[in-house]
């Protein structure tokens, strides 16, 4: 199974030794577990680093919280949630895993960063997708970068109760992190999509700004309306950075910034399912958790844990989707009064999956692999109702 086609031209790196970023899995986060237990189906760092060799995904445990005031505890959160996870039963799939370990930190949290950087980087290379576990949020930025190699404009999905768009160098680097991708030069983000935010945490000049480019965010009360229609948003992405405070602190009450209201385990699973699911989506990171400020049965270590399991379930699910062959897929098009004079829709046979097409300019190929778009089925009738769909719309303006 092929996670990164589009990266077909990607660059070429030596070996990297991952035997020197990371820290064994300590052998308290194994202990008696059952034979069905998810742990028994996966390869992990203990005495010996695993053969990445027909890897699929490799779990990437973080440390890091100094870009987090008051973040202590948070070091703790990977091992936190291995615990719950590795004595979840196996899923459906076969699991080609291993668990990296979890990496060394550097000398200042922006090295820990720049290290994620090179591991991620050098994992999409070998197409294994990261599932990054524990640290604060800022270290998302590290994910970010490792796209930068291949130079492909990507996408981006975030899952926060806020936005984290300090502009302030003195404010800490997790409330600064969406900020820092936005402005990163060069700049390769296409697309940013944020789910879930709560309108009362965030500054109407940031939801401007988000706006401005074209981007989407979701309250959480419109998420919860209708999740399904967030699938086709959530496909769009090619990394997910999920923030467990995202989710309301009935469900994990450890979340460093955990709020009353937020989603549920099971709306956050949903969502996890449909990204795990997405054949676009090669890496995905769950930041935000601090063990500290958990119950006394590490609720949230749970939650996350599910989340990741169904992620990884949704990715064993997977349909090869994206190759849109013409015996795999029905073609629609349908007529409009007005520019554009045809909407092109394409829907999957297999998935029954949903997506349209939108006009690039010419010598613009950078732009090509984001010219046929996630849909749904709302989307297709919309335009037989002779009405331009949102989502035709802004993708429209972001490739003009």
């Amino acid at each position: 199974m092929k996670i990164f086609p589009f990266f077909y031209d990607s660059i070429s790196s030596e070996q990297m030794d991952f035997k020197l970023f990371f820290d064994p899995v300590s052998s308290d986060v194994t202990k008696a577990l059952p034979k069905s237990a998810f742990l028994k189906s996966i390869r992990i760092f203990s005495n010996k680093m695993p053969d990445l060799k027909n890897t699929d995904i490799a779990i990437v445990g973080i440390k890091e919280h100094r870009g987090e005031n008051s973040g202590e505890g948070i070091e703790q959160s990977a091992d936190a949630i291995r615990k719950k996870l590795y004595g979840l039963s196996k899923g459906l799939g076969k699991n080609n895993i291993v668990d990296l370990g979890n990496l060394r930190n550097g000398p200042t949290a922006e090295d820990t960063v720049l290290r994620l950087k090179e591991v991620v980087q050098s994992l999409l290379e070998k197409d294994i997708l990261p599932i990054i576990i524990g640290g604060s949020h800022d270290i998302d930025y590290g994910q970010y970068m490792a796209y930068e190699a291949f130079d492909k404009m990507i996408s981006v999905l975030g899952v926060d109760s806020s936005f984290d768009l300090e502009d302030d160098k003195k404010a800490a680097e997790a409330d600064r992190r969406l900020h820092r991708i936005l402005v990163h030069q060069p700049n390769y983000l296409f697309n940013y999509t944020h789910l879930a935010f709560q309108t009362y945490l965030v500054d109407q000049q940031a939801l401007n700004i988000v706006e401005k480019f074209y981007f989407e965010a979701v309250r959480l009360g419109v998420l919860r309306e209708s999740i399904d229609e967030m699938e086709p948003s959530i496909r769009q992405a090619d990394m997910l950075s999920f923030d467990m405070s995202a989710l309301s602190s009935i469900y994990a009450p450890g979340g460093q910034h955990a709020q009353v209201f937020g989603l549920t385990g099971e709306e956050a699973c949903q969502v996890c399912w449909y990204a795990g699911n997405s054949e676009k989506l090669s890496s995905a990171g769950f930041y935000g958790y601090n063990p500290l400020k958990d119950d006394v049965r590490s609720s949230t270590a749970m939650v996350t844990a599910t989340m990741i399991w169904y992620f990884i379930e949704g990715y064993y699910h997977r349909k090869d989707d994206r190759h849109f062959r013409e015996k795999d897929y029905t073609k629609y098009v349908v007529s409009m009064n007005n520019q554009p004079s045809t909407i092109t829709f394409f829907k999957s046979q297999s998935s029954e999956k949903w997506w349209m097409e939108v006009p690039y300019p010419g010598g613009k190929a950078k732009y090509s692999r984001n010219s046929i778009v996630p849909c749904s089925y709302k989307d297709y009738e919309t335009a037989t109702k002779g009405e331009i769909p949102e989502r035709w719309m802004t993708t429209h303006a972001k490739l003009n």
